[in-house]
Protein backbone atom coordinates (compact mmCIF):
# COMPACT_ATOMS: atom_id res chain seq x y z
CA UNK A 1 0.00 0.00 0.00
CA UNK A 2 1.52 3.62 -0.75
CA UNK A 3 0.23 6.36 0.79
CA UNK A 4 1.38 10.16 -0.50
CA UNK A 5 1.97 13.55 0.38
CA UNK A 6 2.50 16.62 -1.20
CA UNK A 7 4.19 19.71 -0.21
CA UNK A 8 4.32 22.82 -2.88
CA UNK A 9 5.71 25.99 -2.81
CA UNK A 10 7.93 25.93 -0.45
CA UNK A 11 10.35 28.37 -0.76
CA UNK A 12 13.44 26.98 -0.38
CA UNK A 13 15.25 26.01 -3.62
CA UNK A 14 15.43 22.60 -4.79
CA UNK A 15 19.03 22.06 -5.06
CA UNK A 16 19.18 22.58 -1.54
CA UNK A 17 15.91 20.31 -0.61
CA UNK A 18 17.78 17.88 -2.52
CA UNK A 19 20.38 17.53 -0.42
CA UNK A 20 18.46 17.37 2.56
CA UNK A 21 15.98 14.08 0.78
CA UNK A 22 18.87 12.36 -0.30
CA UNK A 23 20.11 11.54 3.41
CA UNK A 24 16.61 9.79 4.25
CA UNK A 25 14.96 8.38 0.83
CA UNK A 26 14.90 4.38 0.94
CA UNK A 27 14.90 4.91 4.96
CA UNK A 28 11.96 3.72 7.50
CA UNK A 29 9.86 6.95 8.87
CA UNK A 30 11.02 6.79 12.58
CA UNK A 31 14.98 6.69 11.31
CA UNK A 32 14.13 9.71 8.53
CA UNK A 33 11.81 11.81 11.52
CA UNK A 34 14.81 11.29 13.60
CA UNK A 35 17.48 12.48 11.67
CA UNK A 36 15.58 15.18 9.92
CA UNK A 37 15.35 16.68 13.33
CA UNK A 38 18.91 17.15 14.16
CA UNK A 39 20.31 17.99 10.23
CA UNK A 40 20.99 21.85 10.35
CA UNK A 41 19.28 22.81 7.31
CA UNK A 42 16.67 25.29 6.93
CA UNK A 43 14.72 22.64 4.42
CA UNK A 44 14.48 20.06 7.07
CA UNK A 45 11.45 21.45 9.16
CA UNK A 46 8.88 21.31 6.48
CA UNK A 47 10.06 18.53 5.51
CA UNK A 48 9.91 16.85 8.34
CA UNK A 49 6.07 18.49 9.11
CA UNK A 50 5.68 16.71 5.10
CA UNK A 51 6.35 13.33 6.46
CA UNK A 52 4.18 13.75 9.53
CA UNK A 53 1.61 14.62 7.28
CA UNK A 54 1.67 11.73 5.19
CA UNK A 55 2.19 9.06 8.05
CA UNK A 56 -1.24 11.02 9.29
CA UNK A 57 -2.39 10.20 5.78
CA UNK A 58 -1.54 6.45 6.25
CA UNK A 59 -3.13 6.04 9.76
CA UNK A 60 -5.81 7.40 9.16
CA UNK A 61 -6.97 6.64 5.83
CA UNK A 62 -5.14 3.38 5.53
CA UNK A 63 -4.81 2.23 9.06
CA UNK A 64 -1.30 1.56 8.58
CA UNK A 65 0.75 1.23 11.71
CA UNK A 66 3.47 4.13 11.52
CA UNK A 67 7.22 1.72 12.45
CA UNK A 68 5.98 -0.50 9.34
CA UNK A 69 6.27 2.82 6.85
CA UNK A 70 8.87 3.35 4.80
CA UNK A 71 9.91 6.25 2.76
CA UNK A 72 9.91 4.47 -0.92
CA UNK A 73 10.19 7.69 -2.92
CA UNK A 74 10.91 11.51 -2.36
CA UNK A 75 11.45 13.96 -4.73
CA UNK A 76 11.71 17.96 -5.11
CA UNK A 77 10.47 19.38 -8.37
CA UNK A 78 11.09 22.85 -9.37
CA UNK A 79 8.11 25.72 -8.14
CA UNK A 80 7.31 28.81 -10.11
CA UNK A 81 10.49 31.70 -9.32
CA UNK A 82 9.38 35.03 -7.93
CA UNK A 83 11.64 37.38 -10.65
CA UNK A 84 12.94 40.60 -8.81
CA UNK A 85 15.89 43.05 -9.90
CA UNK A 86 18.68 44.60 -8.28
CA UNK A 87 20.20 47.88 -9.40
CA UNK A 88 23.55 47.53 -10.40
CA UNK A 89 26.47 49.98 -11.95
CA UNK A 90 25.79 52.45 -14.48
CA UNK A 91 21.57 52.22 -14.18
CA UNK A 92 21.65 48.48 -15.26
CA UNK A 93 19.54 45.92 -13.34
CA UNK A 94 20.82 42.38 -12.45
CA UNK A 95 17.56 39.78 -11.55
CA UNK A 96 17.21 38.11 -8.91
CA UNK A 97 15.29 34.45 -9.01
CA UNK A 98 13.84 33.67 -5.66
CA UNK A 99 13.15 29.55 -6.23
CA UNK A 100 10.36 27.42 -4.85
CA UNK A 101 9.71 23.52 -5.00
CA UNK A 102 7.04 20.81 -5.20
CA UNK A 103 8.25 18.17 -2.72
CA UNK A 104 5.88 14.65 -3.01
CA UNK A 105 6.68 11.77 -0.76
CA UNK A 106 5.30 8.02 -1.78
CA UNK A 107 5.41 6.00 2.17
CA UNK A 108 5.30 2.14 1.31
CA UNK A 109 3.85 -0.14 4.35
CA UNK A 110 6.33 -2.99 2.36
CA UNK A 111 9.10 -4.05 4.39
CA UNK A 112 12.04 -3.19 2.66
CA UNK A 113 13.53 -5.99 0.44
CA UNK A 114 16.44 -7.95 1.27
CA UNK A 115 19.73 -7.39 -0.64
CA UNK A 116 21.52 -10.44 -2.52
CA UNK A 117 22.67 -11.74 -5.42
CA UNK A 118 19.88 -11.17 -8.05
CA UNK A 119 18.23 -14.21 -9.82
CA UNK A 120 19.63 -15.29 -12.95
CA UNK A 121 16.90 -14.46 -15.76
CA UNK A 122 15.00 -17.65 -17.22
CA UNK A 123 15.69 -18.70 -20.77
CA UNK A 124 12.40 -19.10 -22.78
CA UNK A 125 12.95 -22.10 -25.21
CA UNK A 126 10.01 -23.57 -27.42
CA UNK A 127 7.45 -22.63 -29.45
CA UNK A 128 7.22 -18.97 -27.43
CA UNK A 129 10.98 -18.53 -27.54
CA UNK A 130 12.39 -14.59 -29.47
CA UNK A 131 13.09 -15.24 -33.11
CA UNK A 132 16.26 -13.79 -34.21
CA UNK A 133 16.47 -11.91 -36.91
CA UNK A 134 18.84 -10.79 -39.38
CA UNK A 135 20.50 -8.03 -40.45
CA UNK A 136 21.58 -8.69 -44.08
CA UNK A 137 20.07 -10.91 -46.54
CA UNK A 138 22.00 -13.57 -47.18
CA UNK A 139 23.35 -14.47 -43.42
CA UNK A 140 22.30 -17.80 -42.25
CA UNK A 141 21.93 -18.32 -38.39
CA UNK A 142 23.51 -20.35 -36.46
CA UNK A 143 21.08 -23.80 -35.35
CA UNK A 144 19.83 -24.03 -31.85
CA UNK A 145 22.42 -25.07 -28.98
CA UNK A 146 22.09 -28.92 -29.41
CA UNK A 147 23.10 -29.28 -33.22
CA UNK A 148 26.00 -28.92 -34.05
CA UNK A 149 27.46 -25.43 -35.21
CA UNK A 150 28.04 -25.31 -39.51
CA UNK A 151 30.22 -22.77 -41.50
CA UNK A 152 28.43 -19.56 -41.48
CA UNK A 153 28.33 -17.62 -44.83
CA UNK A 154 28.14 -13.91 -44.85
CA UNK A 155 27.64 -12.39 -48.38
CA UNK A 156 29.02 -8.86 -48.53
CA UNK A 157 27.21 -6.25 -50.62
CA UNK A 158 28.23 -3.72 -52.31
CA UNK A 159 31.11 -0.87 -50.85
CA UNK A 160 31.16 -3.25 -47.66
CA UNK A 161 33.95 -4.89 -48.08
CA UNK A 162 36.73 -4.06 -45.35
CA UNK A 163 40.01 -3.43 -47.57
CA UNK A 164 38.32 -0.30 -49.63
CA UNK A 165 40.90 2.96 -50.24
CA UNK A 166 40.10 5.44 -47.53
CA UNK A 167 39.60 9.03 -48.88
CA UNK A 168 40.48 11.92 -47.25
CA UNK A 169 39.60 15.71 -47.79
CA UNK A 170 41.38 16.99 -51.33
CA UNK A 171 42.61 12.96 -52.40
CA UNK A 172 40.37 11.46 -55.22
Amino acid sequence: MDVSAKLRYLRVTPRKVRLVIDAIRGKSVTEADAMLSVIPKHASLPLRKLLASAVANAEHNFQLKKDDLVIKSIVADEGPKLKRFRPRAFGRAAEILKRSSHVTVILSSDKPAKKGKPSKPETVKGKNAPVRRSLKQGTKLPPPANEPMPNIDIKETKGEAHDAPVHRRGEQ
